[in-house]
């Protein structure tokens, strides 16, 4: 087994000024590792959101044809029973009542977003505590 003498310089023959440099140039690619870090978290996360996105945009077209056409159902079903003004009046309005219900949910959803790349501010700060450590 070997041990390291810890009260040996690593390097000795480099000045303070030299090590100093090699820290802040060390320092200086890890923050440039982290900017590319993010980026890539970025990218990654906007591919996935436009995945999604086009998959709700499908099942959003193909949820507005059956709403459509189960709505003339409902009004004309109504029409048998009721003048069809009415029978229209009264699917027209509970739509309006569900589409402010389903504005203000999402509204309060869309308070709730955070689009920053958390992972990538963590590893930062915790790059900046080790280098404040390393440096007194």
């Amino acid at each position: 087994m070997t041990f390291t003498d810890e009260s040996k310089p690593k390097q000795p023959d480099k000045s303070l000024g030299d090590l100093f440099g090699d820290l802040s140039s060390e320092f200086t690619d890890l923050l440039r590792a982290q900017l590319e870090l993010a980026k890539v978290e970025l990218r990654s996360e906007a591919r996935k959101a436009g995945e999604t996105a086009r998959f709700f945009g499908g099942a959003a077209i193909a949820a507005y044809m059956a709403l459509v056409l189960l709505s003339f159902a409902i009004g004309f079903g109504l029409a048998t029973v009721m003048n069809a003004g009415w029978a229209f009046l009264i699917v027209g309005t509970a739509y309006a009542v569900a589409a402010v219900i389903l504005f203000l949910l999402g509204r309060e959803r869309a308070r709730n977003v955070n689009p920053v790349p958390q992972q990538t501010i963590d590893s930062v700060k915790e790059d900046v505590k080790w280098a404040r450590q390393n440096l007194t």
